[in-house]
This record gives C-alpha cells, structure tokens and sequence, in this order.
C-alpha cells in the first residue's frame, strides 16, 4: 500500500514538474518573442549613413531623434520660397516650383489666387524686392500643427514695407526624395495674418 502511494506522489510529482515546465516555456517564449518585436520595430526606424564618405564604416542613427528639428527646418524653407524673391520673373517661378514640392494642394491654391491678383507682376513692374525673415515656429508633435511666425520686408524704389507673416498648417511624413530631402508634406496651409507693421517713405532726389 505503502508502494503504491510513493508511486502516485512520484506521479503527481512528475505531473506538477511537467507541467510547471512547460507554463515557463510557454513564458519564456513569449516574453522572447515581445523583445524581439521590439527590436525589428526599433530596428525600422533607424537607418545607416556612411561616416566621412568611408562605404565600410557605417553608423546607426534613429530617424526620429531629430525629426522635430526637420520638421522646422522643412517648414522654414517652405516659407522662404514661397515668400523671398528680386523683381525676376524667372526667379520668381523657379522659387515657387520648388516650395510647391513641399506643400500639398493647399499651397497652390494660395499661389493661383495671388498670380490671378496680378501679385508676382506688380513686384516685377515695380521693381520690389521682398524678403522674408522668420521669428519662430511653434509645432506641436502630437497633433502635427504648426505655426509659423515672421515678418515680410518689401522694399520699393518710393518707400520701405514691413508686414507681419502668420501662417498655420499641419504636417506629415513622405518618402524622401531629391526635390524633398526632409521626407515631409506641409498641409492645410493657410496665411492667418499679414498686415502691414510699419511703412517708410524713402527720399527721391
């Protein structure tokens, strides 16, 4: 009787370390499989660059450590095309060529009300020059919002304009690409404010 007891507790026994074993498996694979989701997600957003032009030395940099800054940096740039040109229709055109890579629909919109407003002519046949300098952009990274503050200098030959430039929008990521080296889409844009701050005559002699 006694026998057959050591036998059922060394069944039992066996049992419980069986099945104990096989939980820890089933825990230990899963827990191996979340790393390594983590580490092919990781893994992702990074990409590799070349250090000094060498091709066998490669550094790894996370795409997203800077991607604020690039946002910033794709949005000033935007405006700078859009909104600093000489008295050269030429210039005028390729400027705006290139800012329309970086905006959606939005942008040419804005771009056909101010050409069909004769806006790029008067600056030609008057011989102006408008320069933009930027104050600051504020961007929210959660809801992808920015604003973008500056202020707008037209210089005429009689007199001297300086007009303040708020724009809003939203922005998104694209494939990268020559035209587009941020990897990035400006949407929903919108001029919010641009009136005139000071205004100074110039003397004619």
């Amino acid at each position: 009787m006694d026998l057959i007891k050591n036998i059922e507790g060394k069944i039992k026994l066996s049992l419980a370390v069986s099945l104990g074993a096989f939980i820890t498996a089933i825990i230990i694979c899963i827990i191996s499989f979340g790393y390594a989701r983590k580490m092919i997600n990781e893994e992702k957003r990074q990409i590799y660059v070349l250090n000094n032009n060498i091709p066998l030395v490669a550094t790894k940099e996370n795409i997203l450590d800077n991607r604020q800054a690039e946002y910033k940096a794709h949005i000033a740039a935007f405006h700078d095309f859009f909104f600093s040109y000489p008295p050269d229709n030429e210039y005028i055109e390729s400027q705006l060529k290139k800012a329309m890579y970086l905006v959606d629909a939005s942008g040419a919109q804005q771009y056909n009300t101010l050409k069909e407003k004769g806006f790029f002519n008067i600056i030609v046949s008057t011989s102006s020059t408008i320069t933009l300098s930027m104050d600051s952009i504020s961007l929210d990274m959660n809801s992808m919002h920015w604003v973008y503050y500056g202020k707008e200098k037209i210089d005429r030959p009689s007199m001297t304009v300086v007009r303040s430039l708020v724009t809003e929008g939203n922005i998104k990521d694209i494939p990268r690409s020559f035209n587009n080296p941020h990897g990035a889409l400006i949407t929903n844009w919108k001029t919010i404010d641009n009136k005139d701050l000071s205004s100074n005559a110039k003397k004619i002699f």
